[in-house]
């Protein structure tokens, strides 16, 4: 007979099948394709079909660029596959290095220091920086890594109203009311699910006010906002003025993996010496390295990319509006498109990829209780008519669900 399970196992199931009974189970769908504006999927039987994409991070749609895939067999054929190695060992390659001093000279910093992947960027940051005596104050929507960096950091942590600018000031009062050594202000540049751009001009000058350093993570960000897409702090007016920026290669720099962290040269030193994920993990592998330094060199070329993914973006709001659905304000391709309930959320999603569109729903506990959305994230991939189709689609949907008159 066969043993019967441990009683944890048992736990797991019930845990799982709450999650599935609540609507809140998410699934993954298989793509037989690159990244694109389209891509190949397989329905449940099996079978391939394209779909137009509106659920990726692709945002100047690089991640099957020529260029960027060149530069990646290049880099494969003269560097190799992987290091099989941390940096500090024998994993540092010049391609490495070449790749921290562009992305500094793109962003306005000293250096860089590249990291396996933008979480690891975030969750090693606070520690070695801050201790006992400092004090982190956070925007209480900031992304799930800069929260799990600051857990393990020993520094006093305070937490503002989501780009509420007073009660920022209230936290900086406080901070200093307490004896704050040194306090760094963190925020996300842009908010992964309402594509808030954070006030970094507001935000700077009240840490110089109070004596704050400032840092933003740019992974929504970097390559696409700002006049010449680099960044928040470009967006908003304070070109190197940020002490510290993380971000990531994974999103609109190619798509692939990997993250970093900009800044003073004397913070990326400290890191080097003491960040945890960057000391034990493998090197960033050199086909990302290569094709990353390729991605840069597009993007300091022309602004052509970021100009289409604007004019994409005012379309797209332009149009989902009238169709008449409710959005989050703003100028940034990430158009959350408010649902509020997670299975019908659900619905609306599974009923756009019958009509030939795939986009994702987001619920409990990505988002908050009540704020379910359809996330449709825009790419300079995306043609015209591309994008009169998505909404012609989200119309159909909506109506037959009753979101829409």
């Amino acid at each position: 007979m066969d043993k019967p399970p441990h009683p944890f196992y048992r736990h797991l199931d019930r845990e799982l099948a709450a999650v599935r009974e609540a609507g809140l189970y998410k699934t993954e769908r298989v793509i037989t394709t690159p990244q694109g504006a389209h891509v190949q999927t397989l329905n449940a039987e099996g079978s391939p079909r394209d779909v137009l994409n509106l659920c990726a991070n692709n945002y100047l749609g690089l991640s099957a660029h020529p260029a960027v895939l060149e530069a990646a067999h290049a880099a494969l054929r003269s560097h190799g596959y992987g290091l099989s190695s941390v940096r500090f060992i024998c994993g540092t390659q010049d391609l490495h290095k070449q790749l921290e001093a562009r992305l500094a000279r793109f962003l306005g910093t000293e250096d860089t220091i590249l990291y396996a992947a933008a979480f690891d960027a975030n969750g090693g940051l606070f520690e070695p920086l801050l201790g006992e005596q400092d004090a982190i104050i956070s925007d209480t929507l900031n992304h799930a890594s800069i929260i799990d960096g600051i857990r393990l950091c020993k520094a006093r942590r305070y937490r503002y109203q989501h780009n509420d600018m007073a009660d920022l000031e209230r936290c900086l009062q406080q901070a200093a009311a307490d004896g704050a050594r040194f306090t760094l202000v963190f925020t996300d540049g842009v908010f992964s699910m309402d594509g808030t751009i954070a006030q970094l001009d507001v935000i700077r000058r009240l840490c110089d006010q109070y004596g704050a350093l400032l840092g933003v993570d740019e992974c929504h960000a970097t390559g696409f906002l700002g006049a010449t897409g680099r960044g928040t702090h470009e967006h908003r007016g304070v070109f190197g003025q940020i002490d510290i920026i993380t971000g990531t290669l994974g999103k609109a720099l190619g798509g692939a993996s990997g993250g970093f962290t900009s800044g003073r040269r004397a913070v990326i030193e400290l890191l080097r010496q003491r960040s945890r994920p960057y000391l034990f993990s493998n090197t960033v592998a050199p086909v990302i390295v290569g094709a990353s330094l390729a991605v840069l060199d597009l993007l300091e070329s022309s602004t052509e990319l970021r100009d289409r993914l604007a004019d994409n973006t005012r379309f797209f709001r332009d149009a989902i509006r009238a169709a008449g659905f409710q959005i989050r304000p703003g100028d940034h391709p990430i158009v959350p498109i408010m649902v509020h309930d997670a299975v019908l959320a659900q619905r609306l999603s599974a009923r756009l990829l019958e009509l030939g569109v795939y986009a994702v729903g987001f619920f409990y506990p990505v988002v908050p209780q009540g704020q379910a959305r359809i996330r449709v994230q825009l790419s300079a991939a995306h043609t015209r008519s591309d994008l009169e189709h998505a909404v012609a689609a989200f119309a159909q949907a909506g109506r037959e669900l009753g979101l829409v008159a």
